[in-house]
């Protein structure tokens, strides 16, 4: 009976393919994926490109092709389409063109000029210039002018309008007339710009279709918002001499003003004397004689009646009253009562040791009133001596 080899239930597992091309294969692979890796690495600055805030991007295309941007077909060169500008953000572009940046931000930059005054005076001026570029000519602007359009034609154009300006005052007025020269040098070169920059373009120079309809882009493409007059600088000489004649100016409209106060002050001295002229007038009108005479018998009353210790002093002339200056001239004439005569003692005493009171006081007038007599509040009353004590061993008297 013949005999047959026995069988394995479990087939053997076949090896997989994609091992066995692995390892036959790892070496070439790992060359090429370095490879790979080191390409990616190298172009990727040039394929992925971020446009930073503030900021715009012109493309320049070395072939000609499609665009996947727009997708349309443009030519080669400097992309001038408004629409194709590549704004802010992340942008794919093919490793052989290129993308250039500008700043749409306001920009400033500081330039030194010189130049003559309109008599000979060199003058040193430094200007400040603040500009800010056109969105939709950033690309004729990159393809006539450059990225260099500051020092190519912003400052020039500047310096020439500032000399021409500067050209057309003196030394003192430039000295001090900034405002109005700065304003000239901007309006003149804003206008100048406008004119001149429509002559650089080329529309033969332009590979893009329908050239002459970027003629006037350069028109406004550069907006100068002012031009800011920092310093200007004189000869030390003229510096000197400006300064002494404002000085000397200033000296003169001091002396003005000083005239001109003094005329004010005499109109006021006369119109204050005429109205104490008039016052004066106005009371001599209505003082008599019998008013001066009661205000000076309220003023002795006043003064005897005070609690206060004094000396009151009557005076001697006309009624008895004090002593005012030109009282004997404002009474009227009439006998004037002698006064008693009183022996002249030292210090001004009587013999009986008191002061004599004065006379002529209006006692009739006074006691009319209800009030004391004068002389009697003046003058002290005569003390009575005391009455002796007897002496020892005499009688007393009997009537």
């Amino acid at each position: 009976m013949a005999k047959y080899p026995e069988l394995d239930p479990t087939p053997p597992r076949p090896k997989r393919r994609w091992w066995r091309f692995l390892g036959r294969h790892l070496p070439g692979l790992s060359v090429v994926l370095m490879v790979t890796l080191l390409v990616c690495v190298v172009i990727f600055p040039y394929v992925v490109i971020t446009v930073p805030s503030g900021k715009v991007g012109v493309l320049w295309k070395r072939f000609n092709g499609f665009d996947f941007y727009c997708w349309c077909f443009v030519g080669r060169g400097t992309i001038l389409d408004p629409r194709e500008l590549r704004d802010e953000g992340l942008h794919l572009i093919w490793p052989w063109d290129k993308l250039y940046l500008y700043d749409l931000r306001l920009q400033s930059s500081t330039q030194t000029y010189n130049a003559i005054s309109k008599d000979g005076v060199n003058v040193v001026a430094q200007i400040s210039i603040r500009f800010q570029l056109l969105h939709n000519s950033i690309g004729v602007l990159h393809k006539f002018i450059g990225p260099e359009y500051l020092s190519s034609l912003v400052g020039p154009e500047i310096g020439s309008q500032a000399r021409e300006v500067i050209s057309q005052y003196t030394a003192q007025q430039v000295y001090t007339s900034r405002e109005e020269i700065q304003d000239k040098i901007r309006n003149n070169s804003q206008k100048s710009l406008g004119t001149h920059l429509n002559n650089l373009i080329q529309p033969e120079a332009m590979e893009q279709p329908d050239p002459k309809h970027y003629n006037d882009f350069l028109q406004n493409s550069i907006q100068i918002l002012d031009t800011l007059v920092l310093s200007i600088e004189l000869p030390p000489p003229i510096v000197a001499a400006i300064n002494r004649q404002t000085e000397q100016f200033y000296q003169i409209q001091e002396y003005k003003f000083r005239v001109e106060r003094e005329a004010e002050e005499a109109k006021r001295r006369q119109i204050e004397a005429n109205g104490i002229a008039a016052f004066q007038k106005t009371v001599s009108q209505g003082i008599s004689d019998s008013y001066l005479r009661w205000r000076g018998i309220e003023a002795t009353l006043a003064l005897a009646q005070s609690p206060n210790t004094k000396i009151v002093i009557v005076g001697s002339g006309k009624d008895g009253l004090p002593i005012i200056l030109g009282n004997d001239t404002l009474a009227s004439p009439g006998p004037t009562p002698a006064a008693p005569t009183t022996p002249a003692v030292p210090n001004g005493k009587t013999s009986e040791g008191v002061s004599p009171p004065s006379t002529g006081a209006p006692s009739g007038l006074l006691s009319s009133m209800g009030l004391p007599d004068i002389k009697s509040l003046i003058s002290p009353k005569p003390s009575t001596p005391p009455a002796s004590a007897p002496e020892p061993g005499s009688a007393p008297a009997h009537n």
